[in-house]
């Protein structure tokens, strides 16, 4: 590997416990820790964004259980290329012994009977396939092969990961070896930008060292070299709750306009759009709640939506339902009325369920009164009767105030 490798390769972790951000996989006792102790390697497909280490993973495997490894893009190879290949694998194996991994990115990108290409070969054992791709295989991948396979889902980098990534790539004798410096704004900046992903953020690096004058990367040569500028956030800080109290009050006044803006704010300073959507949820129920049913369901949309697609392309779906939320008539009654109701489930005592409400699916249970004098609702007109449902000293009581 040369210096006119891109950083990003040169850098790739030779180790597992340099791979950051997966602990949840690679820590002590977890599912691809346990197949290496114990010997014993499954086909999977590594489900995650990009950059978090896939690739990276997939070759670690190799090396850990000296198998052949060979890597094929569902974007530029055939399955006739790789059913090809998968025969020569099943006879390497029948007679050495010799195991093969057949790494495939971009997986989703095969189409259901392309992918059923695969299952006599994993049936048999005669290779392992590990599959990467940024899409739910839910969604992408046929059942019969995920019936055959474990799915294992990669989180984008924290903050802290890239951050140390890209320190570590400083004194690297693989990346700068001491001669780069970077202040810490720049620093901050190129972490913020990718968006959990190490190769974006080494790209970055790279570029902004070839354009540094003085050696020394500063704010300015960083938003120049990625034609972005640094947004004042930090997501642990104080501003990231100033930014989302600014998104949730311009929606509870119903001021869309401003609601974009501070969506935008967050979006392009690099806030997780699942953390906004989960907040929009919220918003959905507690400040508009039954004045419009339907903003729930736009909320939980996009939620879906951007869990998806993933950004840029989902933050228009973001977008459509801050819009929405915005203009939406508004109404806490729900949320003031649950509040009141958990306040007496918590505070009161456990008041006994009513009989005549009460199932009774043995004769003990009807003899002791369980269900007795209880009024069906669809024997009355409009599917409606005068009956109590709430305990004795609870009685009349109205949570929601319309």
């Amino acid at each position: 590997m040369t210096a006119k490798t891109p950083l990003a390769d040169r850098m790739r972790p030779e180790k597992f416990d340099e791979v950051l951000g997966q602990d949840h996989l690679l820590g002590t006792g977890r599912p691809i820790t346990r197949q290496i102790e114990e010997r014993r390697l499954f086909s999977m497909v590594l489900f995650g964004p990009p950059g978090s280490g896939k690739t990276t993973i997939a070759r670690l495997l190799a090396q850990k259980f000296e198998a052949d490894f060979v890597s094929f893009s569902a974007a530029t190879s055939g399955i006739v290329e790789i059913k090809k290949f998968m025969g020569e694998a099943a006879k390497r194996k029948q007679l050495y012994n010799r195991e093969t991994i057949i790494f495939i990115d971009e997986i989703h990108r095969f189409n259901r009977a392309q992918q059923d290409a695969f299952l006599p070969y994993l049936e048999k054992g005669t290779i392992t396939l590990i599959g990467a791709t940024t899409e739910n295989p839910s969604f992408e991948l046929n059942s019969s092969l995920i019936s055959r396979i474990k799915v294992y889902m990669l989180y984008p980098l924290s903050f802290e990961n890239i951050k140390s990534i890209l320190m570590k790539t400083l004194k690297s004798n693989k990346g700068f070896s001491d001669k780069l410096k970077i202040d810490d704004n720049a620093l901050d900046f190129i972490a913020n930008i990718s968006d959990g992903d190490a190769r974006v953020a080494l790209n970055a690096l790279e570029l902004s060292g070839l354009a540094s004058k003085e050696k020394c990367i500063d704010l300015k040569t960083a938003e120049e070299v990625v034609q972005r500028k640094a947004l004042r956030y930090d997501k642990a800080g104080e501003e990231h709750y100033n930014l989302i109290s600014a998104l949730h009050k311009s929606l509870r006044g119903s001021d869309p306009d401003a609601a974009l803006y501070w969506l935008a704010r967050m979006l392009e300073a690099g806030e997780d759009p699942l953390y906004i959507a989960r907040r929009l949820i919220r918003f959905a129920v507690e400040d508009i709640g039954m004045a419009d049913s339907q903003a729930l369901l736009i909320a939980i949309a996009a939620k879906d939506a951007i869990h998806f697609i993933g950004r840029p392309e989902g933050d228009l779906a973001l977008a459509e339902c801050v819009a929405y939320l915005a203009r939406a008539p508004k109404n806490n009654s729900l949320y003031l009325g649950y509040e009141e109701a958990k306040k007496d489930a918590l505070e009161t005592h456990a008041e006994p369920v009513p009989l005549h409400i009460r199932n009774a699916p043995t004769p003990l249970m009807k003899k002791l009164g369980y269900g007795k004098g209880y009024k069906y609702p669809h024997d009355y007109p409009q599917a409606k009767v005068d009956q109590e449902y709430l305990p004795k000293k609870l009685k009349n009581k109205k949570y929601l105030k319309e």
